[in-house]
């Protein structure tokens, strides 16, 4: 959310923004990021669905916006306290849907009443739209870490699955921006392959390969199936970069195939 409204800021030049997620199952909005805030007003504000000018947002799922908040008829007046407080007067609130689902508002605001331009709109759902796919990426990443753990049983199908698994794991952990979030999905990564992050702890008789973060995600997405192609589109990357990396990966490991790299990794304890 911070990023988001410092995006939504820079984009439009409104002084103050502020933003809140939806509490799972409390039915309710908290703002909890504010920029540009000369008081406290603002922050810890539980908005109900339907109420105010975030909750009108919320329950219609679109944005909406108002000149003059304390003067307008088009919405309730439950949070005119906190907004005179902070001086607000025009204000857009525009709503963060994921998956058709409500998941949070997005507010920028002036402290004179001015109308809101289709332009600062637009800006302002391109930042909803960036929170949005942050969340999608979270989302898909809480997912993966609630349904990973080696299986017991030793399983050919088990072990495949967390294989699968292991490569979603890499592949997604780059595109997470909380850098707690991202370290907590490669130290599940190294729990599944038994190491640290990119330092296979070799079995006896088995040379111990240092691979780089990057070519341990290639070798990840190659020992899922994937192509060159398909392994740059999960990554981020170009496919020309990714066979840089499996070409450097495969001359430390001492092969001279795709395939015969990642059993040779799986070998020296790098992947599951």
């Amino acid at each position: 959310m911070r990023g988001a409204l410092h995006r939504l800021r820079q984009s439009t030049g409104l002084p103050l923004a502020f933003a809140g997620l939806i509490e799972p199952g409390a039915g309710q909005l908290r703002i909890s990021e504010l920029q540009g805030h000369r008081t406290t007003s603002l922050h810890g504000l539980a908005v109900r669905s339907g109420n105010g000018l975030g909750g009108k947002a919320v329950a219609l799922a679109r944005p909406c916006w108002v000149t003059d908040y304390s003067a307008s008829r088009r919405i309730s007046h439950e949070y005119d306290a906190a907004v005179a407080a902070e001086g607000i007067r025009s204000v857009l609130a525009v709503p963060v849907v994921v998956r058709r689902q409500v998941r949070g508002v997005l507010y920028g605001a002036l402290r004179t009443a001015q109308p809101l331009g289709d332009r600062t709109v637009a800006a302002a759902l391109d930042a909803a739209r960036d929170l949005e796919q942050t969340l999608v990426v979270h989302d898909e990443a809480r997912n993966l870490l609630a349904a990973t753990a080696p299986p017991e049983g030793g399983s050919a199908g088990a072990w495949e699955e967390v294989r699968q698994a292991h490569g979603e794991l890499r592949a997604l952990a780059p595109r997470v921006g909380d850098p707690e979030l991202r370290a907590e999905l490669l130290r599940v990564c190294g729990r599944l392959a038994g190491v640290s992050d990119g330092e296979g702890a070799a079995p006896d008789g088995v040379p111990r390969v240092a691979l780089t973060p990057r070519e341990t995600d290639v070798l990840a997405c190659v020992a899922t199936g994937a192509s060159n192609r398909v392994a740059a589109d999960r990554l981020g990357l170009r496919p020309e970069t990714v066979k840089a990396y499996l070409s450097s990966a495969m001359r430390k490991l001492g092969v001279h195939g795709r395939w015969e790299a990642v059993v040779a990794a799986r070998r020296a304890g790098l992947l599951p």
